[in-house]
């Protein structure tokens, strides 16, 4: 599929008067996700790497642990005004079918519920604890990814409008990046990757998302067993608070030759070039 992006007319005013042009935007549909026919989920995304989504959200909400969980997943029939597939729902088949009816997702799961409440939800329900020893990066390699991420950022140059997420290895190489409108479907996306590659529990990866940690983000990488997560922007108190009792080292504002740290710190060897906070 190539409908990442589409074209809207725009009228564009600037210092040097006003200019009437199509701009290029992202593209934003509903992608439905389906148990064995049955309607789970529907979330807002950008079309594509959809099946390294659906594996990716299946995977944080608990449901699969590997690919072999998944018999199989296909596009369904669905047509658009001029009888074309519109490739917006996906019907998974599990090896071991679950109730579809009346499920709490975890995603969501925080919502109106109490920080203490959210944080053991994820605790008791994730199949990959965080090892107390694991990977250790120094802060100058830490520091390098957001731009490693930036420049693999081919929909964001066309569009400014989306969020990406990137899997690395411990010495900075990029091993999956991926766009999306939703900063939650990006992580899924390469939480799929990841899936699909049979790299779960990725206890030697660190993740980097172009955006702001939430509780959600920080939840999906201690699902998947990630031991560090870095973000260009802030975190928030709940994500903090998750990222201490996971054992998730977590570090925000990770800008040039700077960062916070919030967390596990003691996976980070500091150089010289970089001032941690």
């Amino acid at each position: 599929m190539s409908r990442v992006t589409a074209r809207r007319k725009t009228r564009r005013i600037s210092p040097n008067g006003v200019i009437e042009r199509p701009d290029s935007v992202a593209v934003e549909e509903p992608l439905e996700l389906r148990l064995d026919g049955q309607s789970l989920t529907v979330t807002m995304r950008t079309p594509g790497s959809d099946f390294e989504l659906v594996h990716g959200f299946l995977l944080g909400e608990g449901i699969i642990q590997t690919a072999e969980d998944v018999v199989s997943a296909r596009y369904c029939a669905g047509t658009d005004e001029n009888g074309q597939n519109t490739y917006n729902v996906l019907d998974v088949h599990l090896r071991t079918p679950i109730p579809v009816h009346g499920r709490n997702f975890l995603t969501t799961g925080a919502c109106g519920l109490c920080g203490k409440t959210a944080l053991e939800e994820v605790r008791t329900r994730t199949r990959f604890p965080l090892p107390t020893t694991s990977i250790t990066v120094d802060t100058e390699t830490l520091a390098a990814m957001p731009d490693q991420l930036r420049i693999r950022q081919t929909v964001f140059d066309a569009t400014g409008g989306l969020h990406a997420a990137g899997l690395f290895t411990t010495d900075g190489t990029a091993l999956a990046v991926r766009e999306d409108i939703g900063r939650h479907n990006a992580v899924d996306k390469v939480l799929g990757w990841a899936v699909l590659e049979n790299r779960i529990p990725a206890n030697d990866l660190v993740l980097i998302v172009s955006g702001r940690a939430s509780f959600e983000l920080v939840q999906k990488a201690v699902m998947a067993g990630i031991p560090m997560l870095g973000a260009v922007s802030a975190p928030s108190s709940l994500a903090i608070d998750l990222a201490a009792e996971s054992g998730l080292t977590l570090v925000g504002f990770l800008r040039g030759d700077t960062m916070n740290i919030y967390s596990r710190s003691d996976r980070l060897t500091i150089t010289d070039e970089v001032a941690a906070y």
